[in-house]
Order: structure tokens, then sequence, then C-alpha cells
């Protein structure tokens, strides 16, 4: 092989990765904005390179067009041993300590990413077998949510078997927007990226994992391809393979302090998670010479950052309520410089903690950022313990209570993976497996120990409003409302809302369609005009006409996506009574159970809202105003189209528009999707004569090519 062919071979998973993104982003613009942005010619010429390169390669990445197959749900996570155990990692604060573990020997500086730990199996270039770390020798199998990863290899060149470690990873921006989504639907918000991932890689549906964007990168392999001598080969090894590594330095003594350094002033742009280095010996024999102790391997060790702590005085405590009711505890304080940027306020995020540390204002505090990033109050020096509970909201003035909040139920301390969140697989030359029983865990991954004592941001006392209409939780609660999933009334922003709730003109969802009444005091309210308020009856008497599936998410029941609520609503034939019944009774839980996808926890909130009398009142007075379309209708002569999946290309004639015909498909119990694979039962195109690469995909798999009349000729249907 010539130079130019292997570069070619190591820069194509770049290229490839370039592909999938603009054929993703033309594909979301044509199916889901209904708009185009290039010539079906352009993505033909995109998607025909992508295949050869896939071709030439053998890397099928997961989220390549190419390699696009249904969801799978699993009823549960089982657990399986691991190939190699998967090890702690000794750690230091001292950039000293560093250089005198090297002593001669090169090594690899790698970024400690603050992730989920995933070991990774694959045979006969295929990937067959995704593990958590668990407890080092046994994880729970993962490898149904491991596919539907944003980057990861499915497929791979080398055929022969080898493991893969590294960590699974939310950006910093996908959290942000996860956890927006996630407060609209009334849910507590993820602390931080690392527990939503962990909780979206253990979910039993890979939908859910799909839609939240987890990567992989990789940080090392067992029985790579050749004689391979150095652990940065087997990096670029993974990279030729597909996989994204984890950035990585070469370092001795005498340049370790200057690269942690580099490292650490990277951190402010990063866009994942991280909370220290890793260092390991890059020759691969004098790692294996060296075996482990009882509990760490001894070719690698991790390094954390010595947080830089401020001392300040505490100016006051902050409490301010949210949608799900929490009403969260913020130190303010005088501001001081930490990690190069200025800070005044840090979360203190629970009852328990504020209670921990014995707070008052005036206090001599010292503060830090965790992981260099997010501001924490470290340590009272003073402990004048003098800060005050509110016995009333500050949002709306009722009565608080104090409640005990429990974090989730995790397995065998799950993914906390040590006290140090790091985990490394080791492989002993010629000995058996380490026996890994004798790991111990000190602390879970959302517990600090700072001022002498742990502290768990996930549990303990918590305030909250139990005032359903409080109006911090009110005003959320219509913006979701009124949002497009729910009513979808245009023009009707958070700030609207705000002046009609402040000047006492609504209170709950019925009122909005009672705003006819109001029209004097609307039209003396700054800002609004008589032409803003006729847009905006309008537009609530437009939202009227609505479905049932999109009623029931606007009103905000915990657990309860639009997803979800159209298949309750086709569970019991798009009848709210039925489906308040069936929430109301003694046996939900088991009635709930028969509908696919839902557990224990979508099962409870239903039981809750609907049993709830002031709940039921808000939504039989809003249905009273509303017009709710029928249910679609599985015609009698019609061919259900359970069990069958469609793929949708070109324009339509018969139907408004792709989404037209995509819901009707689904009404009947089939499945649209924008790929065509081995699973297509029809691709649908008007054009059948095409040489579009979804006609070329359906020639070569041997997927019938249907016309939209030949489509409504064959399920008999009625158009309008």
């Amino acid at each position: 092989m010539t130079d130019r062919q292997h570069e070619k071979i190591q820069n194509a998973p770049i290229k490839m990765r370039e592909l999938i993104a603009q054929l993703d982003t033309a594909s979301r613009a044509y199916y889901q904005e209904d708009r185009e942005i290039m010539s079906d010619l352009e993505y033909d010429a995109l998607y025909d390179e992508l295949t050869r390169l896939e071709a030439e390669t053998g890397i099928r990445l997961a989220n390549s067009p190419t390699q696009k197959v249904g969801y799978e749900v699993v009823s549960a996570l089982t657990k399986a041993p691991h190939d190699i155990p998967m090890l702690s990692l000794d750690k230091t604060k001292d950039i000293g300590a560093l250089a005198d573990f090297l002593g001669v020997h090169e090594g690899l500086l790698v970024w400690k990413l603050d992730g989920l730990a995933l070991a990774l199996r694959y045979e006969n270039g295929r990937l067959i077998r995704a593990l958590t770390r668990g407890n080092g020798q046994i994880g729970e199998d993962v490898t149904h949510n491991a596919k539907v990863f944003m980057n990861l290899p499915l497929a791979v060149p080398f055929l022969g078997d080898f493991s893969v470690w590294g960590e699974a990873l939310i950006t910093y921006a996908d959290f942000e927007a996860i956890n927006a989504s996630i407060a609209a639907n009334g849910e507590q918000e993820y602390k931080n990226p690392r527990n939503l991932c962990s909780g979206t890689v253990r979910q039993l549906n890979s939908e859910i994992a799909a839609g939240r964007r987890v990567f992989f990168y990789a940080l090392g392999a067992a029985g790579a391809e050749g004689d391979i001598k150095k652990k940065s080969a087997r990096l670029s090894w993974l990279s030729a393979q597909g996989f994204d590594v984890v950035e990585h330095e070469h370092v001795t003594a005498q340049t370790v302090a200057q690269t942690v350094e580099a490292f650490k002033e990277k951190i402010p742009t990063l866009p994942i998670a991280t909370d220290g280095l890793v260092l390991t010996f890059d020759d691969i024999a004098h790692s294996e010479s060296l075996g482990a102790t009882s509990k760490f391997p001894r070719d690698s060790l991790a390094f954390k950052w010595a947080d830089e702590i401020s001392e300040t005085n505490l100016l006051s405590i902050e409490w301010n309520p949210s949608r799900t009711g929490l009403i969260n505890p913020v130190a303010i304080f005088e501001p001081v410089e930490i990690e190069g940027s200025v800070v005044s306020r840090a979360s203190l995020h629970n009852v328990s903690i504020l209670r921990g540390l014995e707070l008052g204002a005036g206090d001599r505090i010292t503060v830090y950022k965790a992981n260099m990033i997010i501001p924490q109050v470290a340590e009272n020096l003073t402990r004048s313990n003098t800060a005050e509970i509110p016995a009333v909201c500050p949002s709306c003035g009722g009565k608080t209570e104090i409640t005990v909040q429990r974090a989730p139920a995790k397995e065998q301390k799950d993914e906390n993976k040590d006290e140090n969140n790091v985990t490394f697989p080791i492989v002993t030359k010629g000995s058996k497996p380490i026996d890994c029983s004798r790991i111990e865990h000190i602390l879970d991954d959302n517990t600090e120990v700072l001022g002498g004592q742990a502290r768990n941001d996930e549990e303990g006392e918590v305030l909250t409003c139990p005032n359903p209409a409080c109006s911090a939780k009110l005003i959320q609660s219509l913006v979701h409302f009124v949002g497009r999933d729910g009513l979808n009334i245009e023009g009707m922003s958070e700030q609207t809302l705000e002046k009609l709730l402040t000047h006492g003109l609504i209170s709950n969802y019925s009122d909005l369609f009672t705003l006819d009444r109001h029209e004097a005091a609307i039209l003396s309210i700054d800002g609004f005009g008589r032409r803003l308020y006729e847009k905006l009856l309008a537009a609530v008497e437009k939202a009227k006409d609505i479905a049932l599936p999109n009623f029931i998410y606007a009103l905000g029941i915990r657990h309860v996506g639009l997803a979800g609520a159209k298949l309750l609503c086709d569970h019991y034939s798009h009848d709210f009574a039925q489906i308040a019944a069936a929430c109301q009774g003694d046996d939900y839980q088991q009635s709930l159970a028969e509908i696919k996808g839902f557990g224990d926890a979508i099962a409870h909130s239903l039981h809750a809202y609907f049993i709830n009398p002031a709940n039921m009142e808000i939504a039989s007075a809003t249905l009273a105003h509303l017009k709710i379309q029928a249910a679609p209708e599985k015609t009698a002569s019609g061919q259900s189209l359970e069990g069958m999946t469609f793929v949708i290309t070109g324009d339509v004639r018969i139907y408004a528009n792709r989404k037209a015909l995509q819901a009707y498909i689904e009404s009947q119990g089939g499945r649209v999707t924008g790929s065509v694979t081995a699973k297509t039962s029809y691709l649908i195109n008007n054009d059948a004569t095409s040489v579009s690469s979804k006609n070329k995909k359906a020639a070569l798999l041997g997927v019938p090519v249907i016309t939209e009349e030949e489509f409504v000729e064959h399920n008999r249907v009625a158009m309008m």
C-alpha cells in the first residue's frame, strides 16, 4: 500500500462523518421542515460517495443514512461478565507526582472524560455487545442503545475479534437542550451531562437514546490487528476503524507539566465534560509487566487539578421557585475571580446542603468551580447558621413544605465508576484476569467530600411549593400548554401570558378561551393594540380544533410526551372519558401496562393527575371550549398497516404533503422511516423510474416501489 493510499484510508472516517452530517441536514430539512436545501442529484451524489467509502473501508457508522434501523425496546437490562475487568485508577493532584510516575519512560496524557464507561465487543467486523462498567466484573448489556449512538461504528474493516473500552458522553449543548425539554414536561432536570448520559444509555427503549445524541470516545483496545507495541498506535488503529478517540499527547517527565497546562487552557471551550487527565505508559509491554494491585493497575494514574478556592463574604440566600414546585437555594456572595472569571452566586442544591453548611448572611465562605466550570460553596468558615428557610413561596406567597427527595436507585453503585470517576481495563500478559471483587467504592459520583462532610445534590430535604396555582409553576404550565405540540396558539408568547396573568385575566388553561370577555382590559395593557388583540383571538379560535393526543400532551402530565399521548389515545379509542376512567381505576397499573412502552413511572404520573379533582375540573372546563378531532379511523375494508414500514420520497399529489401521508400510515399502525433497509415494506415514490439512491437501494434489496395512487388503491382509502 502506498503512503497516499494509507493516508486516504486513514482520512476516510473524517470524510464519512462530513457526508453523514450533510445528508442528515438535508433529510431533516426535507422530511421535517418541508424545505429542500439540495437537489435530488446532489443528495444522491453524496449518498453514493458515502456508500462507496463504506464499501471500500468496511466502516459503517451508527448514524449513517445507509444503516438506519428500527428502534429496539427491551424488557430489562441483562447483566454479563466483562471479557476484561474494568479497574479503578489511583489518583494525584500533584503535577510533580506525574513526572516521578513516568521516570525514564514515555507516556500518553489523555482527558479523563466525565461520562459513562462502556466496554464494546466486536466479532467478524460487527458490534455484538456493549456493557456498562457495573461493578468492574459484571456490567449491564446496553447494546440496543449503543447501536444508535451518533458516531459509533456498527461495522469495521477488521474482521477479527477485539474489545474496545471508552466513554459515552452527551455534549454540554445537548445537555442544556434536553434539560430544557425535560423541564417543559414538568420533569426533574438532570444535574450534569454525566447523569443524563447514564440515564439515557440505560433506557429500555433505544428511541430515547437515539433522540439524545450520545457520542462514544475510545480510550483503548485489546485484540487489535497486527503487532502493535504502543498504546498511541492502538488509538491510531482505532481511528482507522472508524472510532472517535480521546484526545492524547505524548509526554516525558520533562514535558508532562507543560502539557498538563496546555490541556487546562482548553477546558473553557471544550464541548464535553471532563474532570482531569489520565497519564499512562505508552509502551504496552512495559504496562503489562507492571500488573496491578487489588484496586488499581500500576501503568496508569489519574490526575485532578487542585481546586482553585477563594474566600469571600456571603451576602444572602436567594430562593428560586421552579415549574416542578421545587424552590432551590442559591448563595449570593461578594464577587471573586476563580479560574479566569468572576463569580458571585452558586447553587446550594437543596435544604440538606444548606443546613450542613450552617450558612447565614455575613459568613466567611470558600468557593470553587466544580470541574473548573460550575461555582460551588466549599466550606463555611464562620458557621453562623442564621439562614432562614422560607415559610412561604417567594412567588405566590403560599405555605411551603419540606420533603425528602431520593436519588434514583442504581445498579451496585451503577456507573459511579470509582471515587475518581475513572475506569480503565487492564490486560495482564500470560496470567488470569485480575480479580475485581475487592474494588472499593468510597462514594457515589453525585457525592462530594468538602469541608469534612459528604454531600449529595440529588437527594435529601428539599423545599417545595405545593400550591397548584403558584404563579411560577402556572406561567411555565401555560407556556407548555400553548406550545407547538400542544394547543399551538400562534403569538401567545411567555411575555403575553405573563401580562395576562399579572392583570388577573387568566388563572388556568380554560381562561385562554374566554379572552373576548376582557376586551377593554386587554386593550388597556401596555403593548396591546386592536390588531394584536384580534390576531390573538383568531389564533385562539384556530387552536380550538385539536387532536386529543395534542390536548393530553398540553396538560403537562409528567413523563407523558406527545408520542406517549398518541399511544394512550390509540389504546383507548381516542376517548378522553375512557382514558380518565382507566387512569383513575384501582387496576390502573395493569391497564396501562398493556400499552407498549408504558412503565410504572408513566402509570403513576397518569394516575396522580387523573385522580386529582382540581386537575379534572380544569381539564373538563378546557375541553368544553375545544372541538376534539375525530380519531383516525381504520376502515373496515382497508388493510391494516400494522407491522409494515414505509419510506416516502419525492413529491406527493393526493395527500396535502408528506407529513399528511406519514400521519395516515401511522394512524393505521405502520411506521415511516427516512432510509430504505431490508426491513422496509414499501418505498412510496410517484416517479417509479427515478434513479435516486432510494430507488437504487430498493431495487438492490428487493423492496417494492409503489406510487401514491397504488398505495391508496392497495388500501382502498376514500380520500377527501
